[in-house]
This record gives structure tokens, sequence and C-alpha cells, in this order.
């Protein structure tokens, strides 16, 4: 689908510099664009691109200045990254455009689907499920018995959405995640082995809430685990059984949450941070990549680091006197050696 920049300055609010009939059929960076490619300038490092680009439209902030002749006609803005994320959006519900029941597909009798869904071939949807209105179910979905999905849900293909799971509106799954299984309780036994404990619990995801492809989100033994309003969980993202996490909290790739902790609200996790169980995360706590957390935070706001994690300065005073531990380990082994000298003339 082609849009002129005339058609694409109405959409921003913006002016046309050039030929306002130039027309685009895709997104590409400056310096790779290529004719018929709308592109953007909106770094200042950037800007040298702008005189050599073969795109047909770049878009720039009214305040840009040319040092040079441009090629392609501009489309003036307020803000030039914001002007570019609003048309990524409507760039992405076009690919995602999606509607109908495809073939071959199995939906219960009793399950009740609503309005103006996509439901891709090879999906599952089990007994009493519920599918809220203009939700997307892609290729090779699985939904279990009795469990909820809200309105405007996307489970993108292969995610697994397991029996009881409830799922608020306006979530977003990604490939390959798994909302539900069995969290990880087995019982040890006087043999030595481990006896499974049965988690009968669910998950309960709110609204708003993002889960990254290959992100496994584990059933409560009891109860709920639970990810409120907000959340954003980056891919291959480890939850157990009955977590909560608070509203607006975001956690890189890699990071795994033990059982029955509580995350609170606005806490950011960085890639491969660990959580033992049972412990408190306070609101507005940041965690540094790789930080390993072993027991509960009273202070809320507060930066972490390393492992086991200590307040950000005080990680960062232990980083600076590891580097002089060479420098340090020099000055021992020559004060012994002086010792060892006063010693021998003292014999």
């Amino acid at each position: 689908m082609q849009f002129t920049a005339q058609q694409i300055a109405a959409l921003l609010n913006g002016t046309v510099e050039g030929n306002p009939s130039a027309a685009v059929s895709q997104l590409a960076k400056i310096e790779e664009a290529t004719e018929g490619s709308l592109s953007f300038l909106a770094n200042p490092k950037y800007e040298q691109y702008l005189y050599t680009t073969d795109a047909s439209i770049v878009i720039v902030n009214n305040d840009q200045q040319l040092a040079e002749k441009v090629k392609a006609t501009l489309i003036r803005v307020e803000n030039a990254y914001t002007a570019i994320s609003v048309l990524l959006e409507i760039y992405n519900k076009f690919k995602l455009d999606k509607s109908g029941i495809e073939d071959p597909h199995f939906i219960h009798p009793t399950a009740k689907i609503g309005k103006d869904v996509y439901i891709g071939a090879f999906s599952y949807i089990g007994p009493n499920v519920k599918v809220g209105d203009n939700c997307k179910i892609y290729p090779n979905s699985y939904i279990g018995d009795d469990a909820i999905l809200g309105d405007n849900v996307t489970l993108f293909s292969g995610v697994k959405v397991y029996f009881d799971s409830k799922l608020g509106n306006n979530v977003i799954i990604h490939s390959g995640a798994v909302i539900g299984s069995d969290g990880f309780g087995f019982a040890p036994t006087a043999d030595g082995s481990y006896k499974k404990i049965s988690q009968i619990g669910n998950v309960v995801i709110e609204d708003d809430v993002e889960v990254g492809s290959n992100t496994t989100i584990d059933r409560a033994t009891m109860g709920s685990t639970i990810i409120r309003k907000g959340v954003k969980l980056d891919n291959l993202v480890q939850i157990a059984h009955n977590v909560e996490i608070g509203i607006n909290t975001v956690i890189a790739a890699q990071t795994g949450v033990s059982g029955s902790t509580k995350i609170g609200e606005r806490v950011i996790l960085g890639g491969q941070v660990g959580i033992v169980g049972h412990i408190n995360v306070p609101n507005g706590t940041q965690m540094q990549a790789q930080s390993g957390l072993s027991r509960s935070i009273k202070e809320e706001n507060q930066k972490w680091a390393g492992s086991p994690a200590s307040t950000y300065s005080s990680h960062m005073r232990s980083q600076v006197a590891l580097t002089r531990l060479p420098e340090l380990e020099k000055r021992v082994l020559e004060l012994e050696k002086i010792i060892a000298e006063l010693q021998k003339s003292k014999d």
C-alpha cells in the first residue's frame, strides 16, 4: 500500500517541503533507504545521510537547517521521533490487520467468542473459554478449559494459555509464551525421591500487559499468580508460582523470579536478574543486570546491583576496591618481605 507525502503530512500535522505527490510503500533507516522508502532524521549524528539518502520522503524537525541540497521530499514536524513512532504504530496495525476464522481449527461448542475476532489455523479453544471482542489468536495457539480473554487480546502463534487463566483487556502475548503451566512444586520423601504437589491455582494477567516470546508464567499452587496492569515482560523471563508483580513494572530478558515473591509497582529489573522466593521488592526498585537478590528490601525507589545485591553506590565502591586488589597484593608482599628481613636481622 502506498502513501503520498501529502497524506502522511496530514496524519502528522506536518508541512511538505518538495513534491507532495511523492509516494512511499515501506519504512527504512535513513542510511539504508532506497527509492520508495520513508525515513526520518531525529538524531543530529545522522544528518550527513540526509544529503545522500535515496529515500523518497524524510521526516525532519521543523527547525532542521539544510547545509546542502536534498533530493528527498521533506515533511517537517514538531518532533520527528514522535512522528515516526506514530507512523510505526499505524504501519503495524496494517500488518496485523487480520480477521475471520481460518480452517482447520477447533472451538468447543461451549466456548463464547466475541465480535470481530481473528482465529488462525490449527488453533484450539477449549470448553467454557471466553474470548472477548477484537481478539487476535494466531495459528497454533492453545487456550485451555475455562480460560478467559478480555477485549483486544493478541496471542501470537504458538502461545499456550492453560486452563483457568484470566487475561484482561489489551494484553499481548508473544510467540512461544506459556501462561499457567505448573509451578515448580515437589515434596521430598523418605527414600530421597520427590513427590509432585498438584498446582490447582491459576494465572491472572490484568489490562495492558505485554509478555515476550518464550516467557513462562507458572500457575499458583493455590490462589493466583498475578501480573498487574501495565507490566511489560521481555523474552525468556520466568515467573514462578504465586508471584505477584505490581503495576507498570518492567522485567528484562532471562530474569527469574522465584515462588511467592511480591514485586512492587514501577520496579525495573535488568537482564539476568535472579530473585529468590518468599521475599518482597518494594515500589520503584531498580536492579542492575545480573544482580542476585536473596532477601527482602524495605526502602522504596532505591537502585541495587551485584550478587548478592547491595545498594548501587555500595556496589560501585566495592568494584573500585576490587580493581585495586593487585596493587594491594603487591604492597602486602613487599611488607612481608620487609618484615621477614627485619626478623632475620634481629636473629
